[in-house]
């Protein structure tokens, strides 16, 4: 069966076939269905993508790590080239190899060649801007031919998610779908029934579609920035009245897909020119430290983890006596919500307009299917429920949900036999 659904995501990534008519996804690191987006560039020439790049990082082998690689598309960045070891490649050349090579391990599992796929989308690539929206999607499909799939058409992964969902109900309902993704949070309203969960032709059951650029690495910047980076000399003073140390290096910093961006030797330069200058040098001796050794993943990971933990514990640490010894900091989930409520805001914003849209009241939504790592954080999931007073709380395959939501609508597009 060559048909798959294929959901590249910022932070993973999954591909699912079908198998005795039941959508599957594929093992495709050892026994893992999902697989990081991430992908590490050796310095001897060799590739490796998944856990075993971020595991190459870790253990100090000498290259290029990247991650969170779809937030490029939809920004400037995926016409740019990016430096690997002395050569420059394409933004859109490196998520070709890592997708072609997704696609190679499946097949591995699948025992036939994939050719036609039904990949994902956020509602949004770009927020407010058709044409970029629509630049994205081309690039997607141009990289997806590239590598081998034939017929290819897209779906939207709220709409994808939904359909999973739409496996477990035996009566009709309206759901809002919750896709809190690494890069964007999508939100779909839906009328689902096992009936209609038969129909080809969806169009008149899907009642509203929204999203926002809002992930949860969008989570990680802020953190990082509110808890990491003041150590790191970010918002301290210059010695020149009224200035701060520019604040540019530590969103870069901050942001997975920029990190690389403050291994430049030029910009490298740049910092230690601003230590000189800098009321508190031995904030600026830290942050250069962090560059010389090209730890800004590690930070990022860090923090990322502390996000994690706090979505279960009410406090987590982030040690970074690499840096100085003794240097660490304890990370209290008030801090999480101080520093990121704004983003759960913007994404309480969405489920007011996707109300509007769908011509609905909170109270009309008889369930909420949650999907996406995201979810996990209290305020967040707060922000998506309490419009939705008497809707159900449904969580889904955090990760596997909208991949296999993908299968089923490929299943239905390209047929199974």
């Amino acid at each position: 069966m060559s048909i798959c659904g294929l959901d590249f995501g910022t932070s993973n990534t999954t591909l699912g076939t079908i198998i005795s008519d039941v959508p599957v996804l594929a093992a495709l690191e050892g026994d893992h269905v999902t697989i990081p987006s991430a992908i590490f560039y050796r310095a001897d020439a060799g590739v490796h993508i998944g856990r075993r790049a971020i595991e190459a990082y870790v253990e100090g082998d000498a290259g290029r790590l990247m991650r969170s690689l779809k937030s490029v598309l939809g920004t400037s960045l995926i016409d740019e080239t990016t430096r690997v070891g002395r050569e420059r490649v394409r933004f859109r050349d490196v998520i070709a190899y890592y997708i072609g090579a997704v696609k190679r391990r499946a097949e591995q599992v699948a025992g036939c060649q994939l050719l036609q796929v039904v990949h994902g989308r956020p509602v949004h690539f770009v927020e407010d801007d058709p044409a970029g929206d629509a630049k994205a999607e081309a690039v997607l499909r141009d990289i997806a031919e590239s590598v081998g799939f034939r017929d290819i058409s897209f779906q939207f992964e709220p709409i994808a998610a939904a359909l999973d969902y739409e496996r477990q109900i035996n009566s009709e309902e309206i759901a809002l779908i919750s896709d809190i993704g690494g890069g964007t949070s999508d939100f779909s309203i839906v009328r689902l029934s096992p009936e209609r969960h038969r129909h080809t032709e969806r169009k008149d059951d899907i009642l509203a579609n929204d999203g926002v650029r809002v992930g949860g690495t969008d989570f990680d910047r802020y953190l990082s920035l509110g808890v990491v980076m003041p150590l790191l000399g970010y918002r301290s003073a210059m010695k020149r009245a009224e200035l701060d140390v520019p604040s540019g290096y530590f969103h870069d910093l901050a942001t997975w897909s920029s990190i690389n961006r403050m291994y430049d030797p030029k910009v490298i330069g740049q910092v230690r020119q601003v230590r000189y200058e800098a009321e508190r040098p031995e904030l600026l001796d830290r942050l250069v430290r962090v560059l010389d050794e090209q730890r800004g993943h590690t930070i990022a990971m860090d923090v990322e983890g502390a996000k994690i933990s706090l979505s279960e514990k009410p406090k987590s640490s982030i040690a970074l006596g690499w840096i100085e010894k003794g240097l660490e900091i304890d990370v209290k989930r008030k801090d999480l919500v101080n520093h990121t409520q704004r983003l759960a805001d913007r994404i309480e914003a969405r489920i007011d307009i996707c109300l509007q849209q769908a011509g609905l009241a909170g109270a009309d939504i008889d369930a909420v299917f949650l999907t996406g790592g995201s979810v996990q954080l209290a305020h967040v999931r707060k922000a998506i429920t309490s419009k939705l007073p008497a809707a159900r709380a449904i969580d889904g395959d955090t990760f596997g949900a909208v991949g296999k939501g993908l299968t089923i609508e490929a299943a239905r597009r390209y047929g199974t036999s």
